[in-house]
């Protein structure tokens, strides 16, 4: 450890709140819980984070909180902490003076991180493992980081706030998006200022999504498993900074360029959702390294086996396959993640996020809770609970499994409409019943405790596994790029590839796959819920059958704009264009009340009908039927749109499903008022809509059509 006996002057104690590094304009306050530390000591360095300039001792605890004031310190300022206490790893103490730390509550940081044995605070390699204790100095090997000023001025000071049934989730990546786009400049690739462009929002805008979803931005690590391969953690789902952005997407800490981009998405109307990570650090078990909070003090910050379970708090619970379990049960855990959201909300004025392995973050040590500490702080926050919540509804750990078993005000991903579908659109059996319960918003999860369909947060792909051209172009995974030799992904895709596996030429084959695609996304967008469009899906963006490609910073996964421009990419894009259209114009597609099949006295009619071909009503049999595979839903526009009995003046629509290879005729059962006409017939790119009148209708194998009956039409 450097010589730390270079004391600089303090002018006063400072304050216990907030928790980090504080620029008050006179100088910089300093603040750190650790419930188990005897002393905490902030070392600063030059502006390249390499020399070490000063390093001081924090004078004073409060409430378990170390804090003190240093005069004159400016924004820019690099620094880290070193923290004494008890290295006593069987208690689960694992203080180490010698690694210099990441303060949990930097806003930004710089440099990267050098992996080496340097930066775990066991020597690496000892007979004894991780209750030895290595004296080697970790600084020249950490990233530094950085004091911050939070000043910028807001062109666009009001939220976007899109209501929830008019939310529509795309899913992007910020370097992904940008590295081969035409009309960003090379120095603006892959960051945000180059998300941030016209160019890009534009498109994202006209296209009719509300909501741009990024993947992690919070300052992550790459793991040496993936450098020593000469791959890197493209996805980012290993969060050390939680309160930081990640340098790769910013030309230096500048904090401005995220606000720049989110105030030029807020000027086109579009909110702005964050992927997050506050179920793991990549400090690991007890064998990863020492970089925060494992320093700073891991008896708190993490989730330890308990005295008497094998070798007790020396050892991690791996809720999370990650190998360690952020500790939401202490107080001053749960205050740091609340704290970091917050400060995204109000600070950098992001409108919602999706929280990776959610049920990590409901967990108490008795396991998830509904009503845990975490959830109930989001529901009683006024700033939480006023943007999107969205959770990934599982873990790894036992019960991980919760989709539909958050409590009212949060969204799910829901992993089942994704799987149903797939397997219908595949020909799968016995599916009917499961795409029923998709495109009605799967009540059997979500109808309970007066939660809307909107809580079903409905996909067809999203980062993690085939992507839509992907999915309807391979039978197996073929992520052989990874270096991992194909066990690394999902195996079970639901995928088909429609007659060849892979690229081809043969023209038969594209067009089946043209029309899956649009079957896929037909399904996806006129369903009750919240759709998710994974960004490139709606011009036929492939992985090359990667389905887990979150270590390929590469054409794999970058977006292929000439694909985009291209005849097939162009018309996959305006039909998708064609269909967000329609549900943002016709309110009945995204009703805020379950569709029951309820019947209304006034109306003698149902909210919702299920027909089959004949155009009779389904029945008992013909659900129990796995050969059924075609079937008609009639949504009564009339039917009241909320609790209030009051008749409604939408528009009723009709939608056919043939999952069959042949063509099927359907009778249409009759129209609520009006006549039925043609909005959208699957098997035409070019959406096939008609103004005549129909009666019936001759639906071609595997496609999928849309009508509608207007009032007084």
């Amino acid at each position: 450890m450097p010589d730390t006996d270079r004391p600089l002057p303090i002018a006063a104690e400072g304050v216990a709140h907030p928790l980090g590094a504080t620029f008050t304009g006179e100088g910089v306050n300093f603040a750190v819980f650790s419930a188990h530390a005897t002393r905490v000591d902030v070392c600063l360095y030059d502006d390249a984070g390499t020399t070490e300039i000063g390093c001081f001792t924090l004078p004073e605890y409060t409430d378990e909180v170390w804090h003190g004031f240093m005069p004159g310190l400016r924004p820019g300022a690099r620094y880290g902490l070193r923290v004494h206490g008890p290295y006593e790893p069987l208690k689960g103490h694992r203080f180490n003076p010698n690694k210099l730390l990441l303060d949990p509550y930097a806003k930004a940081h710089m440099g990267e991180l050098r992996w080496g044995p340097e930066i775990f605070g066991y020597t690496v390699g000892h007979p004894d493992a991780d209750l030895s204790f290595d004296e080697r100095d970790s600084a020249p090997f950490m990233p530094k980081c950085v004091v911050v000023d939070s000043r910028f001025e807001w062109q666009q000071t009001d939220a976007v706030r899109v209501p929830w049934n008019r939310t529509v989730f795309y899913e992007t990546h910020v370097r992904g998006h940008t590295m081969k786009h035409p009309e960003v400049p090379e120095q603006f690739r892959g960051t945000f200022a180059g998300l941030a462009r016209d160019e890009v929002i534009g498109p994202i805008r006209d296209l009719g999504v509300t909501s741009v979803e990024l993947l992690p931005v919070q300052m992550f690590l790459n793991q040496p498993f993936l450098t020593e391969k000469g791959l890197t953690n493209y996805w980012g789902y290993d969060t050390i900074g939680f309160f930081a952005l990640d340098p790769r997407y910013m030309d230096g800490p500048h904090i401005e360029e995220f606000k720049h981009m989110v105030d030029r998405f807020h000027a086109h109307g579009l909110e702005v959702i964050m992927d997050v990570v506050y179920n793991h650090t990549p400090e690991g078990n007890e064998l990863g390294p020492t970089l925060s909070f494992k320093g700073i003090d891991n008896a708190s910050y993490y989730r330890l086996m308990p005295e008497g379970e094998g070798s007790g708090p020396r050892h991690y619970i791996n809720d999370t396959g990650t190998g360690n379990t952020l500790n939401l049960s202490h107080p001053r855990v749960l205050q740091m993640v609340t704290d970091s959201l917050r400060y995204w909300v109000t600070e950098m004025h992001v409108d919602g996020f999706r929280f990776d392995l959610a049920t990590i973050l409901a967990r108490e040590p008795d396991g998830f809770d509904e009503g845990g500490g975490f959830l109930k702080s989001c529901r009683q926050e006024p700033v939480l609970s006023s943007v999107k919540l969205i959770a990934e509804p599982w873990d790894v750990g036992p019960g991980g499994y919760q989709v539909g078993g958050f409590p009212p005000g949060w969204a799910e991903w829901n992993d089942q409409f994704r799987d149903n579908v797939r397997a219908f659109w595949k020909g799968d059996e016995g599916t009917a019943p499961a795409l029923a319960q998709c495109l009605t918003a799967s009540g059997e999860r979500f109808d309970r405790r007066g939660r809307r369909p909107w809580a079903s947060v409905n996909f067809i792909s999203a980062h993690d596994g085939f992507t839509l051209a992907d999915t309807v172009s391979y039978n197996d995974k073929h992520n052989e790029a990874n270096g991992e030799d194909g066990r690394d992904g999902h195996s079970d895709n639901r995928s088909w590839n429609c007659g060849a596996e892979g690229p081809t030429e043969d023209e038969a084959v594209l067009a089946l796959r043209a029309r899956q695609q649009r079957n896929m996304l037909a399904t996806l967008l006129l369903s009750q819920g919240t759709p998710m469009l994974l960004a490139g899906d709606e011009f036929g963006r492939t992985q090359q059958g990667n389905n887990n490609a979150y270590c390929q910073d590469n054409e794999i996964s970058w977006f292929d704009w000439d694909q985009a421009g291209a005849p097939r990419g162009a018309a996959l894009a305006a039909f998708t264009q064609r269909l967000l259209t329609l549900r943002r114009e016709h309110p009945v597609l995204r009703r805020n009340r379950f569709l029951k099949g309820e019947r209304f006295l006034d109306l003698d009619a149902k909210d919702s009908v299920w027909f089959t071909p004949a155009g009779e009503e389904m029945q008992a049999p013909q659900w129990q039927d796995p050969h059924t595979r075609a079937l008609a839903l009639l949504i009564d526009g009339r039917a009241p749109a909320s609790a209030v009995q009051v008749a409604a003046a939408d528009a009723s629509m009709l939608l056919l499903v043939n999952g069959w290879h042949e063509t099927l005729p359907f009778t249409l059962p009759p129209a609520p008022e009006g006549a039925w006409t043609l909005l959208l017939d699957t098997a035409e790119a070019d959406t096939g809509a008609s103004e005549e009148p129909r009666l019936q209708h001759a639906l071609q194998g595997r496609t999928l059509a849309l009508f509608v009956s207007r009032p007084n039409a």
